[in-house]
């Protein structure tokens, strides 16, 4: 019933991954698509958020108590960690670094979809330690989920810092 009991953009991220994958290989296609998908992937996952947020605690995406001055009070009287805000800022930042014009050419195809799933597997497996989640061997459903992409996606870890990690000023002799 844990597994099953609720819904979450990690798993149709996952989900909807696996079987283009499969489809993919079964019809011979070997090139990366999901980079177009990038961009409409974060501007829906930030909607969504904002429907997380004004949803209040039927929603069930709010965090823990906090004394923190940003803690909000979704109508219980406790003042909570807004976490789809903190997500909401985590896409932007995300969307401003995959897509920056600063970037020193168009990177590998796929690179950025695969930056997406690895950043956002990262974020959610840590900022779900702040939701009042059932846990499994310490950590809830989503987060095991996150683990399964980082494993996915653990190959992708160097090419992506080196295109997308922040440039290291160095002077010419």
């Amino acid at each position: 019933m844990l597994l099953l009991g609720g819904k979450t953009i990690v798993g149709g991220l996952l989900g909807g991954w696996i079987v283009v994958e499969v489809l993919k290989r079964r019809l011979g296609v070997t090139a990366r698509t999901g980079d177009v998908y990038v961009g409409p992937l974060i501007l829906g996952m930030v909607i969504g958020r904002i429907g997380c947020f004004l949803a209040g605690l039927s929603d069930g995406t709010y965090g823990v108590a906090t004394s923190l001055p940003w803690g909000v009070d979704f109508g219980d009287g406790i003042s909570r960690h807004p976490t789809q805000l903190y997500e909401i800022v985590f896409l932007i930042l995300i969307a401003w670094i995959l897509f920056r014009p600063s970037l020193p050419s168009t990177p590998p195809n796929g690179l950025r979809f695969r930056a997406l799933i690895l950043s956002y597997a990262i974020f959610r497996l840590l900022v779900d330690f702040l939701k009042p989640y059932d846990r499994v061997w310490g950590m809830n459903p989503i987060q095991w989920a996150c683990l399964i992409a980082l494993c996915l996606c653990y190959r992708d870890l160097l090419p992506i810092a080196r295109v997308f990690g922040p440039r290291v000023l160095t002077k010419t002799v």
